[in-house]
């Protein structure tokens, strides 16, 4: 075979420039691996990129394949990749330095540096979820000093990566308070963090929670910045992924890299039965424009995910 089919675009836009094409099967470089692509989770990155709004930093070569999360089966090899085997499953935040050959195809190359085994109790659906907002939530998360016996504050708690970083600090033993809205709060709650509303009163919702402070606060949603330096407490540290503004307020702005360990690390709390993955729902490769729509909308609770023949 010396095609594919992909999902890609010819220049910036919405949804409506989206196409699927056949496109060159993906060349393999050293230290890198061909594999098939049987899920990969949706990131309100992927169409912001789309949009042009990443055009100052990263160069895109059009056609461009968006999709930055796979799981799936390596087919083939490049030089010098002893760590893995034909036939491996794998988990990738597979980002590469600029936007071309994404996930969202039926076959993408990653450099082995990304690549971690794929958890055998999460189904191809739920482990395509999991690199980015996975490895977000854990960088910001220990960045930040996470440790046992912290408090700390995520906001948008249930959402894909807040869910996982709520699940990650109770898996390192601190207590954590999640907003999210009122129907939410049950799967908050399931998570194993203790619900709080967003919006008007917060402040006060959490520092009934915690009348001396939280320890750390991690923003998943932006414009809360205010909200975030009021409930903190003596030498707590905060951090946003959605708002740059944060570091005028001793906060940090964060932007996740690939980590092949730390996605290891991903893997084996998910296989100790201490991590799973939401999917919201599923969508072919073929409708990914519909998949892109759902995650603008932004109610999905956990992971929209984008499914591969």
């Amino acid at each position: 075979m010396t095609t594919m089919k992909a999902q890609t675009y010819q220049q910036y836009g919405d949804t409506s420039v989206l196409e699927l094409t056949d496109q060159p099967m993906p060349k393999v470089g050293p230290g890198e691996v061909l594999v098939k692509v049987k899920a990969a989770g949706i990131n309100p990155v992927d169409w912001k990129v789309m949009s042009g709004g990443l055009d100052p930093m990263m160069t895109v070569q059009f056609p461009a394949a968006p999709g930055w999360d796979v799981a799936g089966v390596v087919v083939g090899k490049g030089f010098d990749t002893p760590s893995v085997s034909e036939g491996d499953e794998v988990i990738a935040y597979a980002r590469k330095d600029w936007i071309h050959g994404g996930t969202f195809a039926q076959y993408v190359s990653v450099p082995v540096r990304a690549l971690a085994p794929k958890p055998k109790s999460l189904s191809w659906e739920q482990a395509g979820g999991l690199p980015l907002a996975g490895l977000t939530a854990y960088q910001v998360l220990t960045r930040l000093g996470l440790a046992e016996g912290k408090t700390v504050l995520i906001h948008a708690a249930s959402g894909g990566v807040g869910s996982m970083g709520v699940q990650i600090a109770k898996a390192f033993g601190a207590r954590v308070i999640g907003t999210a809205s009122t129907k939410n709060h049950d799967y908050v709650r399931e998570l194993g963090a203790e619900p709080v509303e967003y919006g008007d009163g917060l402040v006060e919702r959490v520092k009934e929670l915690a009348p001396n402070g939280v320890d750390i606060v991690v923003d998943f949603v932006g414009g809360v910045v205010e909200d975030s330096v009021a409930v903190l407490a003596d030498g707590g540290q905060h951090a946003s992924i959605a708002d740059p503004g944060v570091e005028e307020h001793g906060g940090h702005y964060m932007w996740v890299s690939p980590d092949a360990e730390q996605l290891t690390e991903l893997a084996r709390l998910a296989d100790d039965g201490k991590l799973t993955v939401r999917v919201d729902r599923t969508f072919p490769l073929s409708q990914l424009p519909d998949a892109f729509t759902a995650s603008q909308e932004g109610h999905a609770v956990g992971k929209i995910v984008l499914t591969v023949d």
